[in-house]
């Protein structure tokens, strides 16, 4: 069984120019608070009252992640939900590589790490 890869802020900060699915789940308001990583995809899965679009959640993602076996690194603000997310891309579609920041944005910014505003 697969599990998801936890990355060290560094080892993301390594693959940003990297062709690398990066996908940011959390909300508008999130971004706008702290930004997002340089060349991270803004997918939002939970709304505010924990509620999703999975149907068109999947359908975007799949636009950006062309197999099964691709690099995919999914952030949040603390892990919690990429690692809900990262499971049920694994157990429900079958995805082998699924990666998270680990401690999410807030790990990332008090390692001092930089975001952009877009």
């Amino acid at each position: 069984m697969h599990r998801v890869i936890d990355l060290s802020p560094n080892e993301v900060e390594k693959l940003i120019d990297e062709d690398i699915v990066m996908i940011d789940v959390r909300r508008d308001d999130e971004f706008r608070h702290t930004g997002i990583i340089k060349n991270a995809h803004k997918m939002t899965f939970f709304d505010m009252f924990g509620n999703c679009d999975i149907a068109t959640w999947m359908r975007d993602f799949e636009k950006l992640v062309k197999s099964k076996d691709q690099l995919v690194v999914l952030i949040c603000a603390h892990a919690n939900r990429t690692r809900t997310i990262s499971d049920f891309l694994i157990q429900n579609h079958g995805y082998t590589n699924i990666a998270h920041l680990e401690g999410g944005m807030a790990n990332w910014l008090e390692e001092g790490k930089q975001t952009i505003f877009s």
